[in-house]
């Protein structure tokens, strides 16, 4: 590729919001922030955990096909061309992110009482939201994150 075939692609994907050193759209993280959003609310809305249930994975891909990101099919293909190792720590974080989200999906629908929902939201936000961060610093070019210590503390 050369100089200015590089610059091109380069703006092309600043242009739609996918970082150009990354390969990476934030736009995949409100995937994420949606559930924390629903989360946060079920201690003072607990009725905000049936919305929460419905709650479904999706994968960069799935989302940014799903999605009215006009960009979706540059999204893509910079997100499966970008470097692997890159890719792989942000697979990490967000498979694990979608594990929590899992979890106390089960976990909610198998429980009753409010306070216990609540207490559920309430740790699994805390978590999440340590994970978005690092997602979003692995997206703009950081260092990678230690998803062991966010989540035991």
């Amino acid at each position: 590729m050369t100089g200015a075939d590089e610059a091109a692609r380069a703006a092309a994907l600043k242009a739609a919001n996918i970082n150009p050193r990354t390969g990476l759209a934030t736009d995949y993280l409100n995937h994420f922030n949606e559930a924390i959003m629903l989360l946060e609310m079920i201690p003072d809305i607990p009725e905000c955990a049936d919305d929460f249930l419905q709650w479904r994975p999706l994968s960069y891909a799935e989302h940014f096909i799903a999605s009215n990101f006009k960009a979706r099919d540059l999204a893509i293909w910079a997100y499966e061309s970008a470097d692997p190792e890159l890719r792989a720590e942000f697979d990490h974080i967000t498979g694990t992110m979608t594990n929590i989200l899992t979890a106390v999906s089960e976990a909610m629908g198998q429980v009753q009482q409010d306070k216990t929902r609540a207490k559920l939201a309430i740790q699994a936000t805390s978590w999440l939201k340590e994970l978005v961060a690092a997602a979003g610093g692995i997206i703009n070019g950081g260092t990678e994150a230690n998803v062991d210590y966010i989540m035991t503390h």
